[in-house]
């Protein structure tokens, strides 16, 4: 009777193990789906976000720069007609009047004009955006390093030839070309041109 019990046993933890590990298989593969899937959608937020955060900041700096172009415009005009004197100082004088209340309304809805800000928001997208790809792209190598392993290793092998699990690709990369080596330019500090 006894021995009829550990038969039962042995067989209820062995069956209860095949089934463990045929969901492994299964969850595993589909998650392995959902990090490709998860890729691409990095992929997109990258292509659709960076593009139009460089056009933002490159139009906020041209806004700066404008501003500060014609301070320094005006700065310049009043300097030449004090060294002309007569009517050029009323000119300059005029069109720096005429410039004071641009120069108003763009302070008052721009108190604080720092494109800095702009630039550190845009460095942080980068940032941001880079560290999820890499992340999307870390969890597929490990899902797929799993999967793999458990399915050439003991005992959880017999269950994936039994149900025909195969192995899965994961992240392809090419295994010869350039990328396996550093060129000197890729040494070089990346520019960013706005």
């Amino acid at each position: 009777m006894l021995v009829l019990y550990l038969l039962i046993g042995l067989v209820i933890v062995l069956v209860g193990y095949v089934i463990v590990t045929y969901n492994f298989f299964q969850t595993t593969i589909t998650r392995l789906a959902a990090s490709v899937q998860e890729i691409g959608n990095q992929l997109k937020r990258q292509a659709s976000l960076i593009p139009n955060l460089a056009e933002s900041a490159k139009g906020y700096l041209k806004h700066e720069k404008g501003i500060y172009e014609k301070i320094t415009q005006a700065r310049q005009a009043v300097a030449a007609a004090q060294a002309k004197g007569g009517t050029a100082i009323d000119k300059a004088v005029s069109s720096l009047q005429s410039l004071l209340p641009q120069l108003t309304v763009l302070v008052e809805s721009n108190p604080e004009l720092k494109a800095n800000t702009v630039i550190t928001k845009l460095m942080d997208e980068l940032r941001d955006t880079s560290d999820k790809l890499m992340y999307a792209r870390r969890t597929l190598i490990d899902l797929t390093a799993d999967y793999n392993t458990k399915l050439i290793t003991f005992p959880s092998n017999l269950v994936a030839k039994l149900f025909g699990f195969k192995a899965q690709k994961g992240l392809e990369t090419p295994v010869a070309g350039a990328h396996l080596s550093v060129s000197d330019t890729e040494t070089q500090d990346i520019k960013v041109n706005l």
